[in-house]
């Protein structure tokens, strides 16, 4: 076996073993189902805005967005503005009504002044739908990064990643799933940080010497708009689902319902504003550096979706202190960005196992009269059984740029959860024919015109001319739960919108 597969292997069993004595760690300390669901709400705001940070800068942040600077230039970068703004979007609007208004889920919010058995169902359906959409760019990252470091077939590394996540999320719960989050965040940041280092450092720190170079190497229009996005009406779609998606991402929001007050929610945030904008600054180093010292044709050869630029700069210019520099700078940034894919992976899976354990379960099958035990026991296995779909479906999607199909999550989590989270908190006439319509109409939507779009069908056959449907779709959300308010006539739902409002402001009554 060679040095680099040795090293390569030795990195990755390193990261695994720390997150199993994570795992064993939180599994003596996780039996309720606040624990599991919630860590106990016993997490910090500066833990949380780690943890929040670890579960955002997926593989599409660290690897497909590298991708997508590296093969497009200056419309790849848009990507991190679109996701950092988001984080303006759920400070002022969502963070802190949601940690007062909620237990464990969105649905428990949406619950509170609606009819709990429609709005839950519709609920579970669409956090169970976006949660395995993400799984999938998920899937789809950490299947090529193995292949590409170990030589492992990229079938077994999607098999790979898909059991430990369920073994992670089955036996620690949100707690393991937390800390698990925070580590990756500080090896992220420091491989990220190291890397933007030594692209700069060729150029001593010149950022105009830096981009005049990718300018003669590629030309101008490398650096100005309209190398990927040619359409600005394609632009303004994508942008709507990256700036708006987030405030509806299951397992984002799931992560406030983790820390023991609103003002730690805010917190939270804060931190995590901080470091994920951080990072985005350093993926135009990331991204661009690639395209330079790499080449694209090189990133495009060990990946047709550019997911691979990130490592293949960290082996070049590791190089530079002897080969068997880059080879370990490129091994550590894989195990750093298999550690990353291993966090995402658990919250997405946690949220899609409370959707269907908490809100569908025990609150819509069972009427909410269900023990703990029974609730975490019907959680596991749902966790089995997302597991299982992701991987089937993360085997069918090989090839796909993560980013982009982080961006379609997005787009669907823009249509059909934040429309009915912003009027449930905002409007008193909003109720439970506006929640279903709202939900129902945004997802089905968001899915329908992605499936008839170019990104899934070919150019020319293409029913509808976007690859992102936010532009329409989020509208339709939007006028779906205004109408079915006004369609549907319900008093109680009116008659608690001044507790929930305060309720949600001050956070009386809050767990």
């Amino acid at each position: 076996m060679s040095y680099m597969k040795v090293l390569s292997f030795s990195m990755f069993a390193l990261v695994v073993a720390v997150t199993l004595v994570i795992t064993y760690w939180a599994s003596r300390r996780t039996k309720s189902t606040t624990e599991f669901y919630a860590a106990g709400r016993s997490i910090s705001g500066i833990q949380n805005g780690f943890a929040i940070a670890g579960d955002y800068m997926s593989a599409a942040s660290f690897l497909g967005i590298a991708g997508l600077i590296a093969l497009n230039g200056y419309d790849g970068f848009l990507y991190s503005v679109g996701w950092l703004v988001a984080y303006i979007t759920v400070l002022l609007i969502v963070a802190e009504p949601l940690r007062n208004s909620g237990k464990y889920t969105i649905a428990d919010a949406l619950a509170y002044r609606l009819k709990p058995k429609p709005v839950r169902t519709a609920a579970a359906l669409s956090t169970i739908t976006i949660s395995v959409i993400y799984l999938l760019a998920q899937m789809v990252g950490a299947g090529s990064l193995i292949k590409l470091l170990l030589d492992i077939p990229y079938e077994f590394s999607v098999i790979l990643i898909g059991s430990m996540m369920i073994l992670y999320v089955s036996f620690g719960g949100m707690l393991a799933t937390t800390w698990v989050q925070i580590i990756k965040a500080g090896l992220l940041m420091f491989g990220a940080f190291v890397l933007s280092f030594l692209v700069l450092l060729e150029f001593n720190f010149n950022l105009v010497a830096f981009f005049d170079g990718l300018a003669f190497k590629y030309g101008q229009n490398f650096l100005e708009p309209g190398l990927l996005y040619k359409n600005p009406i394609e632009l303004v779609s994508l942008g709507l689902a990256l700036v708006l998606g987030t405030a509806g991402m299951p397992h984002i929001l799931m992560r406030f319902y983790t820390v023991p007050t609103a003002k730690a929610a805010r917190t939270s945030v804060l931190w995590a504003m901080g470091l994920i904008g951080t990072f985005y600054i350093m993926t135009t180093f990331l991204g661009f550096g690639a395209a330079y010292f790499v080449g694209r044709e090189t990133v495009i050869a060990a990946d047709a979706g550019g997911n691979m630029a990130a490592p293949l700069l960290a082996q070049v210019l590791g190089g530079g202190v002897g080969t068997l520099g880059g080879e370990t700078f490129l091994a550590f940034l894989c195990a750093v960005a298999f550690a990353t894919i291993l966090a995402v992976v658990a919250g997405l899976t946690l949220a899609a196992s409370s959707a269907f354990a908490h809100d569908f379960y025990v609150n819509v099958l069972k009427g909410g009269k269900t023990d703990e035990t029974t609730q975490v026991k019907v959680a596991k296995r749902t966790v089995v059984v997302v597991g299982i779909v992701s991987i089937l479906l993360g085997l069918a999607a090989k090839g796909q740029n993560v980013a982009h199909l982080v961006a379609l999550a997005f787009a669907v989590a823009s249509s059909a959860n934040v429309p009915v989270i912003v009027l449930s908190i905002f409007w008193k006439r909003f109720n439970t024919g506006g929640a279903v319509a709202g939900i129902s109409v945004g997802l089905l939507s968001s899915i329908g015109l992605m499936l008839v779009s170019p990104q899934v069908m070919s150019p020319e056959a293409a029913l509808f001319p976007l690859n992102n449907p936010g532009i329409v779709s989020i509208p339709l959300g939007f006028f779906a739960a205004y109408a079915g308010s006004i369609l549907y006539k319900e008093k109680t739902a009116e008659e608690r919108f001044e507790e929930l409002f305060v309720r949600a402001n001050t956070g009386l009554g809050a767990e």
